[in-house]
């Protein structure tokens, strides 16, 4: 298994790859896009360019992987971004040309389905970017969450140490993207805090692996971008969250038991948990309902570990996932955990 290396850093003024390797939903949702797309290039002053398949819903998995390989081998292109994510990238994986991609190593912003994406990358020697898509963190309705905002440039444009912090107000409602309204005033936060800590008694530093659980479980069922050998995840932090698609705590812990059965639970000493999204469309739960989703998820991370991983250091509900704001994870980059002091530091 070949270790990641960062890739150079683009400059302000350099031109970004947009894409839509996962769902094409720019055609669908022109508004959070072209708002994501004014603040790259006012905010952080990059030019942003799209692909043939970027606003295109339906694009074929071998459209998607041309222009992953476009944007890849253009060298006026110094990163790329992920629009949004989807449910089917797993399908363009064996479309990717791996020594190409490797030949032009760039910096890839993404997550979601982007999972599938950041694991290919991770096993061809490159670190990628766990976070921020053009239309949901670049596209926030009013203004970019702080957090999010300066994580992202520091991932985007440093190379070093960058401490994470809980979020104090935060937030997993969604509003109508197709509708005016919703771009007019800023999404409602409710209370954050401190993360939870479990076996805070020590303090690991290891490469990043993970992303979203659900996306995970699909490359593991396809053995797809997994090391055939586990021992090659020894000594990392896992870094885990989940999606909109709000997976019962019963399927969550599955997922992790089989990871466990499958030797690769136990390989690392440090997990960060995602801030868990209780919301979506399709289950509106109320304040209630949503903390008590929040705690059989947690109560079912904690009994895989207890199986299986019993001496790891987990944090939970740190901002990297579905929610809002989202913190930028190197996938493959260095993430140092430091229980006694409660502090985390990823290298971007």
């Amino acid at each position: 298994m070949i270790t990641p290396v960062y890739p150079p850093k683009p400059s302000p003024g350099d031109r970004i790859a947009v894409l839509s390797p996962g769902a094409g939903l720019p055609e669908l949702f022109p508004r959070p896009h072209e708002l994501g797309l004014r603040r790259l290039r006012e905010d952080f002053g990059l030019e942003p360019v799209e692909y043939p398949t970027t606003r295109r819903m339906g694009a074929t998995p071998q459209a998607r992987a041309d222009d992953i390989h476009a944007a890849f081998a253009d060298p006026d292109i110094k990163a790329v971004i992920a629009s949004i994510g989807g449910d089917d990238q797993i399908t363009v994986l064996p479309l990717l040309d791996r020594e190409l991609i490797r030949a032009h190593p760039k910096p890839f912003f993404g997550t979601s389905d982007n999972t599938n994406l950041l694991a290919f990358l991770h096993n061809t020697g490159i670190v990628g970017y766990h976070g921020a898509t053009v239309m949901v963190q670049l596209g926030r309705p009013v203004a970019m969450d702080r957090l999010t905002a300066d994580s992202l440039r520091a991932a985007l444009f440093t190379s070093g140490p960058y401490e994470l912090r809980p979020a104090q107000h935060w937030n997993d409602v969604d509003r109508d993207w197709a509708d005016p309204a919703t771009f007019e005033t800023e999404p409602e936060t409710r209370p954050g805090g401190d993360w939870i800590w479990r076996g805070a008694d020590r303090v690991v530093e290891g490469r990043s692996w993970g992303g979203n659980l659900e996306i995970l479980s699909w490359l593991l069922m396809a053995d797809r971008e997994i090391a055939p050998d586990p021992s090659a995840y020894d000594g990392g932090v896992l870094f885990l969250e989940t999606s909109e698609e709000l997976p019962s705590a019963t399927e969550v812990y599955r997922i992790l038991r089989n990871m466990g059965e499958r030797g690769l639970l136990g390989r690392f000493p440090a997990l960060l948990m995602g801030r868990a999204k209780t919301w979506s469309f399709d289950h509106p739960h109320t304040p209630q309902e949503a903390a008590r989703y929040a705690d059989e998820q947690r109560a079912a991370v904690e009994r895989a570990l207890a199986q299986y991983a019993p001496d790891t250091l987990a944090v939970f509900d740190v901002d990297f996932g579905h929610t809002d704001p989202q913190l930028v994870i190197p996938y493959g980059g260095t993430v140092r955990v430091d229980g006694p002091a409660r502090r985390i530091t990823v290298t971007y």
